[in-house]
């Protein structure tokens, strides 16, 4: 009896071995695979900050802490932003950043093109150039903002603005409400103005759209054309049927995923690729292409590099299309596009102009793309296409938009935002709201948090500036003026 209790103790150790045995090669696995991810998410972080304390110092010319602490640590989160850190090397115009103390990120600043991060094979930067001034007379609206007496339309500024304990931060930086062609209110927060160059995110889309929509008004690309991209070239490659409008509007089906996090491809390819649209059109197809609506900055990259080549010239080639055609046209002063290092517009993502331009932006849009002098920067009837949605999703071609049955759409609907209004959006609540059947634009740009971003306060600023406009439009009409 005494033997085989100590064979089954031996045999229990053993076994308690084989098992530790067992959980630490586990472990070891579990490591192997969840380490390159985590290591990849520690540069991204680090790479995002290096890159928007960059722009928000020589683009915007903000301060860098208060950036780093509205902008660039919620975005990595708590409690992992503790890890982050900065410094700014002013004579140089670069910033380094650093997450954890082992993973750093440099940007370099070039006047006219704004911030690039740097990797060891990034080319050099293209010369500097300035940026278009502001017409002499520009006919849109004062040097300073546009205050406004009427008591809805300040409510709802009021709304947007307030901030409230318990509830997430919104750190709004700026609205311009454009009524007829005219700002009727604007508001800034405290250290932003009518001249202070704000981060567009995936705004900058839209300035995608414009920029295809001239070269199809040229006759030099057609919606319907395929991409043609070096990566699908291979015998049968079912890539090869994407088709340009396929990118604009999100269907091309490619696996290029795009979360709020720093682990997703648009995340890698956004802060650790000089090369962007070569990283993203390497991904395989998750759906058959026009199939299925899936959200993602690579699309945009992709079509933004054919863009760049119809256009020629690289950085300093595209500059002076988008000046030449789109900027000087449209009078939008005071803005900068960004590049990566390939030289691609990082239409994505990275455009910064102040709040009016970003009004005038939504201008063209509003009259069909018909800039204020008269000239057809658009193609007729470009417009109505892009605000179409898109496989009945509330997405159109570079905009979000009220038309289609998708319930967000209902809900923008009901709650005051018309039917035919689209808008151009980016993550933090950047958005350009446009309604034709009001002749209105509004500009709303800040860091906000939270899963909407603040976006039923920018439906009730819509909702009352149109009870404001007609209630005035009927009290004008009563005294017969």
């Amino acid at each position: 009896m005494l033997r085989l209790i100590t064979a089954w103790l031996e045999d229990s150790v053993m076994r308690k071995r084989v098992w530790m045995l067992a959980g630490g090669l586990v472990l070891v696995a579990a490591l192997a695979v969840e380490l390159p991810r985590v290591t990849s998410a520690s540069r991204v972080a680090a790479g995002m900050a290096a890159h928007n304390l960059c722009s928000a110092i020589y683009v915007a010319g903000l301060d860098p802490e208060a950036t780093f602490q509205e902008l660039v640590k919620p975005i990595i989160g708590r409690p992992l932003d503790r890890l982050a850190s900065y410094r700014v090397d002013r004579a140089h115009r670069s910033v380094e950043a650093s997450f954890a103390g082992l993973f750093h990120a440099r940007a370099d600043f070039t006047p006219g093109y704004g911030c690039r991060l740097q990797f060891a094979d990034t080319p050099p930067a293209p010369a500097p150039r300035p940026l278009l001034p502001a017409p002499a007379d520009d006919g849109f609206a004062p040097a300073t903002p546009v205050s406004t007496n009427d008591p809805i339309i300040r409510a709802a500024l009021d709304r947007e603005f307030d901030e409230h304990a318990g509830t997430p931060t919104k750190h709004v930086k700026a609205v311009v409400i454009v009524k007829d062609g005219h700002v009727i209110a604007e508001r800034y927060a405290n250290g932003f103005g009518v001249s202070t160059p704000l981060l567009s995110y995936s705004v900058a889309k839209s300035f995608t759209n414009a920029l295809l929509g001239i070269l199809v008004r040229q006759g030099r690309l057609r919606v319907d054309q395929q991409v043609g991209a070096p990566e699908w070239a291979a015998a049968n490659d079912p890539r090869q049927r994407i088709t340009i409008e396929d990118l604009l509007r999100m269907r091309s089906g490619l696996s290029v995923e795009e979360r709020e996090n720093g682990f997703n491809p648009v995340a890698r390819m956004e802060y650790l690729q000089n090369d962007m649209a070569a990283y993203a059109a390497s991904y395989a197809l998750r759906a058959p292409v026009g199939t299925d609506w899936d959200y993602t900055s690579g699309n945009t990259l992709i079509l933004d590099r054919l863009l760049g080549q119809t256009v020629g010239g690289g950085e300093a080639g595209m500059r002076t299309f988008a000046e030449r055609q789109l900027l000087e046209p449209a009078r939008l002063s005071g803005l900068t596009m960004e590049f990566d290092g390939s030289g691609v517009f990082m239409g994505a993502s990275y455009v910064y102009a102040p709040a009016r331009t970003y009004a005038r932006f939504g201008e063209l849009y509003l009259h069909d793309g018909v800039a204020p002098d008269g000239q057809r920067i658009l193609p007729e009837g470009w417009v109505a296409w892009s605000r179409r949605s898109t496989l009945g999703e509330p997405y159109g071609a570079g905009f979000w938009t009220n038309d289609g049955p998708s319930r967000a759409a209902a809900w923008r609907v009901r709650a005051g935002f018309p039917k035919d209004g689209f808008y151009a959006s980016g993550y933090l609540g950047q958005r350009i709201y446009i309604i034709p059947s009001e002749q209105l634009v509004i500009v709303r740009f800040g860091y906000s948090q939270g899963e909407s971003f603040g976006i039923e306060d920018d439906l009730a600023l819509i909702a009352a500036t149109i009870q404001a406009t007609h209630r005035e439009a009927k009290e004008l009409a009563a005294a017969g003026r």
